[in-house]
């Protein structure tokens, strides 16, 4: 059983200490969804699971409560709790619990109330399913040369272009897709709602990745939507994009405690019960100190990731330097944490389908997507470095 004595720490309250319980005994329920989504067909399999996260009403966390949420506004805290205990099950299912949040963060978060009232209902029941598409092959960590572009033509936009690396492509109901504005000197940006049966959007690709999730291109040719499409303001698009990164990489740092509580379990289980040279494994000091090392990885990751939740949920508009090193620590920190439980389990690490196996393959991605942990030291060195010159001035 994982660690629960970080509930006590200040960053949380009593409805905080009894969502995570209550996920916890949910998640303990369901054991069978958690196996069948690793037997399933993938694009079956999240659809399935996003039907079950709907009717469960874990999915009344990624919207606010005007449009069918639980809180007024979306709590990070929460999101994490629920990122955090789904992932220390399920890398599959804690996926699709996130990509209903990310998919449909920018309309949340920026969007008119009539776009929102026609979409989160629908999300928070696990009716549809939506998408954040934003990368392209040469735009991944350099958003700036972007190459999609929306031109406006009377009551509409046209799109044109391409995106890849899209979570939930081909399954998607409707896609937020980031353009650049045609036409203009000035580079602006665009964020525009299509429906996945618009003909103007097609899927040309699907992308297998180590650890299978829905993965693909989305090709938009002479794509026509309505002026009420728009997610934000015109020319504004990038806000509604970095705003949403900037609470959704915190709760990254949470996917990845959960896989990094879960490798820990494991490695406990595992060493306390395996004996070598007439004693259990967990008894030699190389062992400890390797136990004592992912401990103190999780709770520092704990400690960032939790930290930049509380800022973000008590009024701190822009956590960008604290969600990025929520984000850089827990994940590089449960990469080494995963890799350290294989070597504990030995043989047993490796074979296909084990836990600690499995986990191995679903936790490398999160060093990568939301931002590359490059990335992070940048945005983290500039915040600092900001700050510095700013106190000498």
């Amino acid at each position: 059983m994982a660690d629960k004595t970080y509930l006590a720490w200040p960053f949380f309250d009593d409805s905080h200490r009894k969502l995570a319980a209550d996920i916890e005994a949910w998640c303990d329920a369901n054991e069978t969804l958690f196996e069948d989504s690793h037997r399933l067909p993938v694009d079956e399999a999240c659809r399935k699971v996003v039907s079950i996260l709907g009717s469960a009403g874990w999915l009344k966390y990624v919207v606010p409560k005007a449009f069918g949420g639980v809180h007024e506004a979306l709590d990070v805290r929460s999101l994490c709790l629920i990122r955090e205990a789904l992932a220390q099950h399920s890398g599959l299912v804690e996926f699709c619990f996130a990509l209903q949040g990310l998919g449909i963060g920018p309309i949340t978060l920026f969007a008119s109330d009539e776009l929102k009232k026609k979409i989160l209902p629908n999300i928070a029941a696990g009716k549809t399913i939506g998408a954040f598409a934003i990368s392209e092959k040469e735009a991944g960590s350099d958003l700036n040369a972007m190459t999609t572009t929306a031109r406006r033509d009377g009551d509409h936009f046209v799109i044109n272009g391409e995106k890849t690396w899209i979570s939930n492509a081909g399954i998607a109901d409707h896609y937020v897709v980031f353009c650049r504005m045609a036409e203009e000197k000035e580079r602006r940006f665009i964020a525009l709602v299509v429906n996945s049966n618009n003909p103007g959007l097609n899927i040309p690709e699907r992308i297998e990745v180590m650890a299978p999730h829905p993965l693909g291109t989305v090709r938009l040719k002479d794509c026509r939507v309505n002026v009420d499409a728009i997610v934000g303001e015109v020319g504004k698009g990038m806000n509604a994009a970095l705003g949403t990164l900037d609470i959704f990489r915190t709760t990254v740092g949470a996917a990845a405690l959960g896989f990094s509580r879960r490798a820990l379990d494991e490695a406990i289980t595992h060493t306390t019960e395996r004996t070598a040279f007439g004693q259990p494994l967990s008894a030699f000091q190389i062992t400890q100190t390797k136990i004592a090392d992912m401990a103190t990885g999780i709770d520092a990751s704990a400690l960032l990731v939790y930290r930049a939740a509380w800022l973000r949920d008590t009024g701190t508009q822009r956590i960008n330097r604290e969600s990025g090193m929520a984000k850089l620590h827990a994940t590089e920190s449960a990469q080494w944490i995963v890799d350290n439980a294989v070597q504990l389990l030995g043989a047993k690490g490796v074979i296909a389908g084990a836990t600690v196996e499995r986990l191995y393959r679903e936790v490398r991605a999160l060093r990568i997507y939301e931002g590359t942990s490059e990335i992070q030291k940048l945005i983290i060195a500039g915040q600092v470095l900001g700050a510095a010159k700013q106190s000498q001035s």
